[in-house]
């Protein structure tokens, strides 16, 4: 009896042990999930501070990371083009990349040019002549030669073309694919559907939004109309899957700003149409005041008015693709362009430049050291593209 009770004491001491030695390994176990969650929460809270203070922080002046030299020609323009430039002038056009290389060359003698661009594309026509151009960033892609005056042309980023052509009583609306080869022929009479004022392709290629001007007992009016040139529209009369009017408004602009998103800039309106087969209007904004630009980039809208206050200069009302107003932001330089690059814009001219993110943090304003001829974005954050008449600089601000 003696010995069962010895063995029973010893082991109870054994179980005890080893509850005290599970006890031990989950005690440290847990300790470790406490530092490495205190360790993790401090990491969060160290990023979470870094993030503010980078949305926050004020640029002051900028460093040149690489220099590269170009040749400029007399009387030439300098567009973007994807990630690379474009320079084009009356006797031909060329493409350079931000190393400098000239990655094609276009001879041809155009007195009125007609150009359109779409991302990393470009279409190049002149005004009542029978020749379109088209290029991307890489290489020269075809030569559309039409059979009737050139009035107006619109390119898609995938290499189509929809020109407007003057016949006698009627406009030709020809879209033509990557190869050169028309895929469709519309036509608008003056005295029923209307004129084609403005054009533009989805960048896919896939949708064509028109805006057709027309007096109808003596009120000006304008017609929106999608087209589909894919499966949706071949199931429709004349591709057209939706079409919208307007009275009394004259809308000179429609543009794609992705695949899925276009909007239309009238007299006294602003509209925006979403779908990526059948375009709906989605919203529309009244407007009392005088437009003087349009600027856009897939995301964000941004139009350009005179500012109230006399000590300002201009003021840029933003919309974004949901037809939401983001806000609206003071400019207070005499600007050649804007371009948005995520979610701030630019605003330049040869001299001097302002960079505003949409929290309408001002990350920058100042002057460049040379005269610029073009500015644009890269992949880097806050680090541009700046084109002289005799380089192509890289900077980052700092």
């Amino acid at each position: 009896m003696a010995d069962i009770r010895s063995y029973m004491k010893e082991k109870e001491k054994r179980e005890q042990k080893k509850t005290g030695y599970r006890e031990k390994i989950f005690r440290h176990k847990l300790s470790n999930v406490y530092r490495f969650l205190l360790v993790l929460v401090a990491v969060i809270a160290l990023v979470a501070l870094a993030m503010v203070q980078y949305r926050k922080h004020i640029y002051t002046d900028y460093d040149v990371v690489a220099s590269v030299p170009r040749e400029n020609a007399s009387g030439a323009v300098d567009r973007r083009l994807g990630q690379a430039i474009l320079t084009y002038s009356k006797d031909g056009a060329h493409c350079t990349d931000t190393k400098g290389n000239v990655t094609w060359n276009q001879t041809y003698e155009i007195q009125d040019i007609k150009l359109a661009i779409s991302g990393n594309t470009v279409a190049i026509g002149s005004y009542n002549g029978r020749s379109i151009y088209v290029q991307n960033a890489e290489k020269q892609l075809t030569e559309i030669t039409t059979t009737m005056p050139i009035r107006n042309l619109t390119v898609s980023e995938s290499g189509y073309v929809t020109a407007v052509l003057d016949s006698t009583d009627v406009a030709l609306l020809n879209t033509y694919n990557v190869n050169g080869e028309m895929i469709y022929q519309g036509q608008a009479h003056m005295t029923e559907s209307g004129y084609p004022a403005a054009v533009s392709l989805s960048p896919n290629g896939e949708l064509l939004c028109v805006a057709y001007w027309y007096v109808d007992a003596g009120i000006l009016k304008t017609n929106i109309a999608f087209y589909n040139f894919g499966p949706v529209g071949e199931n429709v009369n004349d591709y057209m899957v939706s079409v919208y009017s307007y009275t009394d408004t004259l809308i000179p602009q429609v543009q794609f700003m992705n695949n899925s998103t276009a909007f239309a800039v009238g007299d006294n309106r602003l509209t925006i149409y979403s779908g990526s087969h059948t375009p709906v209007e989605t919203a529309g904004f009244l407007i009392d005041e005088e437009i003087i630009s349009v600027f856009y980039s897939d995301k964000y809208i941004g139009l350009v008015f005179r500012a109230e206050d006399s000590d300002k200069l201009y003021r840029m009302d933003v919309f974004d693709t949901a037809a939401e107003k983001v806000g609206s932001f003071d400019i207070n330089i005499e600007y050649t362009d804007i371009f948005f690059d995520q979610d701030t814009f630019v605003a330049y001219n040869e001299t001097e430049c302002m960079i505003m993110t949409m929290d309408k943090i001002a990350k920058f304003a100042g002057e460049f050291s040379e005269t610029v001829r073009l500015m644009l974005p890269t992949n880097g954050a806050y680090k541009y593209l700046l084109v002289t008449d005799d380089s192509i600089e890289t900077i980052q601000l700092k």
